[in-house]
């Protein structure tokens, strides 16, 4: 915008130059061209009535002005010959001799050429001609020209930089308001314009901070009930398993005990379930401002908590591709880049044949770092992968029989609110491939 508003700014002064500037320039250089004329028409009438006279004073007077003046042709008559050239015949000559006509000839049709030349009638048949050299009127001409030239040069350099300053000043509330909004997309719920400039701008500004200080209370609500409802939930769930147990370990009937160890398992089923119900919302109530993270610090210390799960299996779980070899960083909230590599990693290592390999990928891009989670399971159908982001959605495998179906779409929500993408495909050689994309961070240089 500021570019659009200096080169209007620009325009506008060049347009001005050019209809004041130019006409005057033309006008003054009409001007040069009929004030030579008119003085060459004067020096060549007054050198034809010398001419003209007869007398031998009148000649000689001729011949001295005509040698002071320069290039001076004549023709002689029967009482003067002043020596000077004789004019070449043609038809200015014809028409000073005969019609006793002046003429004028500039040698160019565009401005002027190289010489004026005016042929005027003297008496007895005679004629005075005067080739004037031009290079004194060109060089005043380019003065002129030059001197406008160069004030236009300096008048748009000046448009310039008032345009500048003056845009400047002009977008300055815009940028404001821009800044408050790129804060405020990337989590900052406490982002505020400042309200300035002109009536418009100030509305906006207004209308904004209003908007987000009530989005940011609805936040806070919601993240005072996050943590009220975990602490409402839990505890009656934790007194009712221990209630289960205890009755379990003072019942003989084997009936009653399965009984008990069904509903047991039902209340374990439950307390997950409210768990990632809890992860959830707080996923979709904190909204927090990205910031840079070493993924391979983060990647490493996952990859150690981890790893005595997978040896339990005898499972491998390996890491390779670029963040091997460089330190990339990437753009995410706090904590997200761990629950997110904690839920893609459990359901890998469930899904994962005992001995099998997951392997951990990254590819740094232009803008942005592939981290890919990869495993050796029964895979997805195209069906399951369409669902597998829904909420409470169980696929068949392994992880159907105990996941509370809510891993994926935690997943998927932190993921996006850190600005990224997250998609299923299948591994090469069978398996699942988690693929998510995050933004690079600029230190990252990736």
């Amino acid at each position: 915008m500021n570019r659009q508003l200096i080169r209007s700014y620009i325009l506008l002064v060049a347009v001005a130059i050019f209809l004041f500037t130019v006409p005057v320039a033309f006008t003054l250089t009409d001007q040069l061209r009929d004030d030579t004329r008119q003085s060459v028409l004067r020096e060549a009438h007054t050198m034809a009535l010398l001419l003209g006279n007869g007398d031998r004073a009148s000649c000689e007077a001729l011949t001295k002005v005509a040698k002071a003046y320069g290039d001076v042709e004549a023709t002689p008559t029967a009482a003067c010959d002043p020596g000077l050239d004789r004019p070449t015949a043609d038809a200015a000559l014809t028409r000073a001799v005969e019609r006793n006509e002046p003429t004028t000839d500039w040698g160019s049709d565009f401005v002027w050429g190289k010489n004026l030349t005016v042929t005027v009638p003297a008496k007895g048949d005679a004629a005075v001609r005067i080739v004037y050299s031009t290079s004194d009127m060109t060089r005043r001409l380019w003065q002129i020209w030059g001197f406008r030239a160069a004030l236009a040069v300096l008048v748009l350099a000046a448009a310039a930089a008032i345009g500048a300053f003056a845009a400047r000043r002009i977008t300055a509330p815009l940028r404001a308001l821009n800044s408050m909004a790129s804060r405020f997309g990337d989590g900052d719920l406490t982002a505020r314009s400042p309200v300035t400039g002109p009536p418009e701008t100030q509305t906006l500004a207004r209308t904004l901070n209003q908007g987000a200080e009530r989005l940011d209370t609805l936040v806070a609500s919601q993240r005072i009930f996050v943590a009220d409802a975990s602490h409402q939930l839990r505890t009656p769930l934790t007194a009712l398993r221990l209630s289960l147990d205890n009755i379990a370990d003072g019942v003989d009937d084997e009936s009653v005990r399965e009984d008990v160890e069904q509903a047991t398992a039902e209340v374990v089923r439950m307390s997950r379930l409210v768990t990632g119900l809890l992860v959830l919302a707080r996923a979709e109530a904190k909204v927090t401002a990205a910031e840079p993270l070493a993924l391979r610090d983060v990647v490493d210390e996952r990859l150690t908590v981890w790893r005595p799960a997978a040896d339990e299996r005898g499972v491998t779980i390996a890491l390779r591709g670029s963040v091997v070899d460089d330190r990339p960083s990437v753009l995410a909230g706090p904590g997200h880049l761990d629950q997110v590599l904690d839920n893609v990693l459990s359901n890998a290592l469930e899904v994962s044949p005992d001995g099998g390999r997951i392997t951990v990928e990254v590819e740094s891009r232009a803008d942005t770092v592939v981290l890919s989670v990869l495993d050796e399971g029964p895979g997805m159908s195209d069906a399951d992968k369409s669902r597998a982001f829904d909420r409470f959605w169980r696929g068949q495998g392994l992880t159907g029989r105990s996941g509370s179906g809510l891993g994926l779409a935690v997943v998927k929500q932190l993921v996006t609110d850190d600005g990224g993408t997250v998609t299923l495909a299948d591994a090469p050689g069978g398996g699942l491939k988690v693929q998510i994309s995050l933004r690079a961070s600029p230190r990252s240089g990736g």
